[in-house]
């Protein structure tokens, strides 16, 4: 049994209505495809849980939200909130732009919120500093790029390589990392440079270790029409996997367009926002897709490394007193809509 987020590496919480998984606050589940999510009540993101631990759990979930009085629904995927605190997110046929609202409208909408956030109290503090600078006859200009600096330097992602090492990778190394790809290539192939080294990822783990920067590159989310925009780039495509295989094309254009030396093509950050957001949605569905295939033991690992780095704090776009406060409002608005 899994209790840690697998992107943020938080605690996903408990439950007690779900006998056979006590895991998560909101689970989503799919009866008719025998897939059940837990959602990251942190960062919003959809968990895949192992498939051995799905069956029995599915069936309480359907039970729970029929049994419902609190529940809302269109004609394919319904919310219902149980006394107990537990939400159920019931999926049954939905397309694509109804789907992904769902599975990504709130983690895009929350991180967007709370990149504001941060981004407000480090221009407050710059302001600050700015005008103690000031009074001391230092020149403004001196400080000139610190709330991105600022940003930047909490901006961070812990990478597990294959062969045991874990990798802190800050988001200046993050928008210099680079998709190879030659004309014959097959596969993705990754290169990131950072404090302690190169490093170059081929294939699937190439696509993990993107899936992990992506939400970081992103950390400003998009407007819902910059995400229904994301949505319908894959839409036209038809699914995540071919959508991803277009990826190294769509670099090589923004390169020739602003006419990038050739050391430095490839870069997924000069991707267009839509096209990033895309690209973030496509990768967690591929790595589920990979899973619900039979590939568990990717799912497992991921799950494992996840839980072995769950003590390190990766949440690092908002102060925790911004955190804290916003937290008590939340439980008092709770409180009184109770």
């Amino acid at each position: 049994m899994y209790s840690t987020c697998l992107f943020c590496n938080r605690p996903l919480g408990g439950n007690e209505m779900v006998e056979d998984f006590p895991v998560g606050r909101r689970l989503a589940f799919d009866g008719a495809k025998g897939r059940l999510w837990v959602v990251c009540k942190k960062c919003e993101r959809w968990n895949l849980t192992p498939l051995e631990e799905r069956w029995e759990a599915i069936e309480t979930c359907e039970r729970l939200f029929r049994d419902a009085r609190l529940r809302m629904s269109t004609d394919n995927v319904g919310l219902a909130k149980l006394l107990e605190g537990l939400e159920l997110v019931r999926i049954g046929e939905p397309l694509r732009p109804e789907f992904a609202a769902w599975r990504y409208g709130d983690q895009f909408g929350r991180r967007r919120k709370r990149a504001i956030i941060w981004a407000g109290a480090g221009v407050a503090a710059f302001g600050a500093l700015a005008v103690g600078a000031s009074a001391a006859g230092i020149s403004i200009g001196a400080f000139a790029g610190m709330p991105n600096a600022i940003i930047n330097a909490r901006i961070r992602v812990k990478v597990k390589t294959e062969d045991g090492r874990t990798l802190t990778i800050r988001k200046t190394e993050m928008d210099r990392a680079r998709l190879l790809h030659a004309s014959d290539a097959t596969e993705w192939t990754l290169a990131v440079k950072h404090s302690k080294g190169n490093d170059v990822f081929v294939g699937t783990e190439a696509m993990r270790v993107a899936g992990l920067f992506l939400p970081k590159m992103n950390y400003m989310a998009g407007s819902k029409k910059v995400v229904s925009n994301a949505v319908e780039q894959i839409e036209q495509v038809g699914d995540p996997e071919a959508y991803i295989a277009t990826i190294p094309g769509e670099i090589a254009l923004v390169d020739e367009r602003k006419r990038v030396g050739a050391k430095k093509t490839g870069m997924l950050s000069r991707l267009p926002t839509p096209t990033k957001l895309a690209l973030e949605m496509a990768l967690h569905e591929e790595q589920e897709q990979r899973a619900l295939a039979g590939e568990l033991l990717d799912l497992e690992a991921a799950w494992r490394e996840a839980e072995e780095v769950a003590h390190i704090a990766d949440n690092l776009l908002v102060p925790p007193e911004v955190e804290a406060f916003v937290e008590r409002h939340k439980r008092r608005s709770d409180e009184v809509d109770s």
